[in-house]
């Protein structure tokens, strides 16, 4: 199978690739390395079955050439993590509904199946847990560009469906709940790869809000391997699952746990919303996956627990930095 995975050189892109190209595929992979980084796929490189580019999805010449070569596409390019959003709402609103447009009305043209990565975030502020796929969504008011990433996964996920009932393009979208795992940054807000790298240099680890908001961390193995399954499930296409894991822990309890595990002597330090992101900053309390469904579809179960995760991203900065 030949596959294209937009967004390719980033974190979970990466991790993607590399299962692909073990599985004997082919692999194409776009990248404007606006989040991505080469460093990712370095070790893809010699491998001849692994083509990349350099360039922009919204570039429509360029991804029409792409997708045309190949079978299957994992769209995964986005403007991600809660730091950017807030500092370049401009980008994350183009990037995510433009170039969500361009894939989708080109693979039509030659009906190629999509797999559509979204996000938790198109749950918004809803308090009812845990999530299910057809639970209504409740977003922040349009001043707190905070939701505007939220947003615009939602219109993606609709204009997606569209192509499915309109046009019979066979699209899946997927539902990411706080993917972790080596080679994540902590440059755009995602917090286990930021409290790890701060233990490590001693540095305070720094909770944003209280603490008390809860999470569900996934393995980025486990994302993957699940992406893979969805696309090669007939049954799936037209339908939205969430891909997470269901071990609950607090931001205040995962910082702890990092401390101990890097027996770091790292002060703990609290730092409000309005100081880390910006005044009014929204958050939601909880974020847990219902994972009935994908569970259904393709027997999907989480396979790392929060030790292993921690684990594993510990050795890499261990092993990658040299603290």
């Amino acid at each position: 199978m030949k596959y294209l995975i937009t967004g390719g050189a980033g974190f979970i892109g990466s991790h993607l690739a590399e299962i692909l190209l073990n599985q004997k595929h082919q692999v194409w992979v776009i990248d404007d390395l606006s989040t991505g980084s080469l460093d990712n796929i370095k070790r893809l490189k010699s491998n001849p079955n692994f083509h990349y580019t350099i360039g922009t999805i919204l570039n429509e010449r360029l991804l029409a050439k792409l997708i045309n070569q190949v079978d299957v596409i994992f769209h995964l390019a986005a403007a991600v993590g809660v730091r950017l959003i807030i500092e370049k709402p401009v980008t994350t609103i183009e990037t995510n509904i433009s170039g969500t447009e361009a894939v989708l009305k080109l693979a039509a043209r030659k009906n190629k199946l999509v797999l559509i990565a979204s996000s938790s975030e198109v749950y918004g502020k809803n308090a009812k847990i845990p999530f299910c796929e057809n639970d209504d969504m409740l977003l922040g008011a349009t001043t707190k560009s905070r939701w505007s990433y939220a947003c615009s996964k939602a219109i993606d996920e609709f204009l997606a469906l569209a192509y499915w009932r309109e046009r019979k393009l066979p699209v899946i979208i997927a539902r990411l709940f706080n993917t972790v795992g080596p080679r994540q940054t902590g440059r755009y807000g995602m917090v286990i790869p930021r409290f790890v790298r701060q233990a490590l240099k001693g540095q305070p680890i720094t909770v944003y809000g209280s603490g008390k908001q809860s999470r569900c961390f996934t393995d980025v193995s486990d994302v993957v391997t699940a992406l893979i399954k969805l696309s090669r499930t007939k049954k799936a296409r037209g339908q939205v699952f969430n891909i997470g894991a269901n071990q609950e822990i607090t931001i205040d309890q995962l910082a702890r746990k990092v401390k101990a595990k890097t027996k770091s002597a790292s002060p703990i330090k609290h730092i409000p919303y309005d100081k880390a992101y910006q005044e009014g900053f929204e958050d939601m309390l909880r974020r847990v996956p219902g994972l009935a469904k994908i569970k259904k579809f393709i027997g999907y179960k989480p396979t790392k627990n929060m030790d292993q995760i921690l684990d594993r991203v510990i050795d890499h900065e261990n092993n990658y930095h040299k603290y």
